[in-house]
């Protein structure tokens, strides 16, 4: 049985047919920048998010760029960020020249540790990203209560947790404006590039909006020096269709999920994904942890099932950050986490047998085979 990491065969064969009259309906209307489908998928997802505005930028990583230049962070400001994330989340503060300043997850979640932000809090302190890894929300609450006692923003970096929740309220509507990522792996992806900005504060709204469109609200009038950062029409009457469906796909993530935890459970020298019982997970990824990740990662390749691992190389220990003079030592659960995560196999569509063949795999490398 042959299973990759990622199909999207089974989830976009169901929509082809919407997909392509939505094609249809861009190509005839001769308007493919900034227009009505991109209008409609603005008020869609603000109402799926329950915030009051959302703007469609062109990836996840400028959406968290133009956040934090709506908050006007900038050179001289700190910008706390997971020691344990995809590298974006610390480019987004070094493109507005903040430092990024790395903090240890909460080794159970994998998330940002609030405790762990209030001791790295400073005078320099502007804003915090939490990201909501691999589909679970951070702890938002006691993050919101840790910034208004120091005044400082919060960005949800929300990239991979479309849906999720922490005490019953969804993430990309807890930070002070938030980005999210539409990458064509995401819970929910265009068909190429996208992202957005959340945020329930007209006026950051409006800095954004003003801000991705070359500084400009009115054509050859530029108020700002701003960028061209928009989400185009096609994107958006891809994700348009999409968000109508992702209800129903992340149902299918949580019971493969559920599949998964049911079959590993108690699996020696195996950690399956933990969730904090405030917090709802979407499984963007299932991750697991083992010491003998490399091992297990290419006995499982051997037998045709695709994994990844997210992520092998820290952002603090890449070679873009060696001026910040960090290493292994100063984050010993995010290494700890790089040098053990790995991501298998989950999509909408997943069938049960292929999950079942999965994990009698991973049982039998940890149970028998090592010990053969």
């Amino acid at each position: 049985m042959k299973i990759p990491f990622l199909n999207f065969e089974p989830m976009h064969a169901a929509v082809k047919a919407e997909m392509q009259l939505a094609f249809e309906q861009v190509y005839d209307s001769y308007w493919y920048v900034m227009g009505k489908c991109l209008t409609d998928f603005e008020r869609a997802y603000s109402q799926f998010s329950n915030v009051e505005h959302t703007i469609g930028v062109s990836n996840g990583l400028d959406a968290l760029h133009l956040a934090l230049k709506a908050l006007g962070v900038g050179p001289g400001d700190e910008v706390i960020v997971p020691s344990n994330t995809y590298i974006a989340t610390a480019l987004a503060a070094s493109y507005v020249g903040a430092t990024p300043v790395f903090v240890e997850p909460n080794p159970l979640t994998y998330n940002i540790d609030p405790f762990n932000i209030e001791k790295a809090i400073t005078a320099k302190t502007k804003a915090i990203i939490p990201v909501h890894l691999y589909g679970q929300a951070c702890e938002m609450r006691e993050i919101m209560d840790i910034a208004f006692k120091h005044g400082i923003y919060v960005v949800e970096d929300n990239a991979q947790a479309h849906g999720a929740t922490y005490q019953n309220k969804i993430t990309g509507s807890w930070g002070h404006v938030n980005g999210t990522s539409f990458y064509p792996g995401k819970n929910l992806g265009a068909l190429g590039d996208g992202g957005s900005v959340t945020t329930n504060d007209a006026i950051l709204a409006q800095r954004v909006r003003v801000l991705r469109n070359y500084g400009s609200q009115i054509k050859y009038k530029n108020e700002v020096i701003g960028y061209n950062m928009r989400l185009d029409e096609l994107q958006a009457a891809f994700l348009n269709v999409k968000l109508k469906h992702l209800k129903a796909w992340t149902m299918q993530r949580k019971q493969i999920a559920d599949w998964y935890n049911e079959a590993l459970q108690g699996v020696n020298g195996l950690t399956i994904p933990y969730v904090h019982q405030d917090a709802t997970h979407v499984y963007h990824l299932y991750v697991v942890k083992t010491n003998r990740r490399e091992e297990l990662q290419k006995y499982l390749t051997d037998r045709g099932i695709g994994t990844l691992i997210h992520y092998p190389i820290p952002p603090y220990l890449q070679e873009a950050y060696l001026h910040l003079n960090l290493s292994e030592g100063n984050f010993p659960v995010a290494k700890e986490l790089a040098n053990t995560c790995l991501s298998l196999p989950l999509w909408p569509g997943m069938k049960f047998e292929e999950v079942y063949f999965v994990a009698e795999e991973i049982k039998y490398f940890l149970n028998e085979k090592l010990h053969c």
